[in-house]
């Protein structure tokens, strides 16, 4: 009679003993969504400079553009490994895309409302660009 109250209670004290597993990260927000820039379009190119408004809140203001400044070093670099395996830089949009960002798993943080990454061929550069109209 004694066995399953004991029994009982052994697993009832094992079963407390499990590890709970650790809240995972929370997932950052990416793309890789890169349009083509044109020059011709008028849009306007933003440069991610840091302004700090207030020295309470500075750190909060400066982590966007360092996140996008972050992003174009990381674009920068994969461009040039690219010439300096093959010689060159990627000749077109689609081939940035397909060698740069899809082959090497580029993820890249999302922008705030109204700003579009887009790849200037003619410079080998990520720009960042304000109110950017999409081509059809």
């Amino acid at each position: 009679m004694l066995r399953y109250p004991t029994a009982l209670v052994t697993a009832l004290l094992l079963s407390g003993c499990v590890e709970s597993q650790p809240p995972s990260a929370p997932k950052r927000k990416t793309t890789d969504e890169i349009g083509e820039f044109d020059p011709n379009a008028g849009s306007e190119v933003v440069t991610p400079d840091v302004k700090i408004t207030n020295p309470i809140t500075g750190p909060l203001e400066a982590y966007h553009p360092i996140m996008q400044q972050v992003a174009a070093l990381g674009i920068e670099h994969a461009v040039n490994l690219f010439n300096a395996s093959e010689g060159r830089y990627p000749s077109s949009h689609e081939e940035f895309m397909t060698r740069i960002i899809k082959e090497n798993n580029i993820r890249l943080p999302v922008l705030q409302p109204g700003l579009e990454y887009q790849y200037d061929v003619e410079n080998h550069k990520l720009v960042i660009i304000q109110n950017a109209v999409r081509k059809p």
